[in-house]
């Protein structure tokens, strides 16, 4: 069986590399993109298991960006890591609807491995 398969979308360099390799070590399959367009279009030729992604992107908006990947996935959970700090009614109010967890940059990979195990579908985890 396949390992679940992975969308990391951030325009940092350095952060889509760290993760990429820490959660091929953990045994996904993991795809990065590095902008709203390269994400869109990964999402369209094949739907992730799970996404992890940030907000401020160089290329577009994020909101908006997640908004559209709800529309062509909306099943698949997303996790947003990123370096905007909201408040929790912020989070609850605005960005409930279109995330499954807002993690801050800095949170250590192991709590980003725990978070994406606790989210992935039951029938993608058993794949792993």
């Amino acid at each position: 069986m396949k390992p679940p398969y992975l969308l990391l979308i951030d325009d940092e360099a350095p952060i889509r590399e760290l993760l990429s390799r820490f959660l091929t070590s953990s045994g996904y399959r993991v795809a990065t993109a590095a902008s709203v367009h390269d994400a869109l279009r990964e999402v369209r030729q094949k739907p992730p298991d799970l996404i992890v992604s940030d907000l401020q992107l160089e290329d577009g908006d994020g909101f908006e960006m997640i908004k559209e990947i709800k529309t062509l996935c909306p099943q698949t959970p997303i996790i947003l890591l990123t370096g905007v700090l909201f408040e929790g009614d912020v989070i609850d109010k605005v960005l409930a609807d279109l995330i499954d967890r807002y993690l801050e940059k800095t949170t250590p990979l192991a709590q980003i491995a725990a978070t994406i195990r606790e989210l992935l579908p039951p029938a993608a985890e058993a794949e792993a």
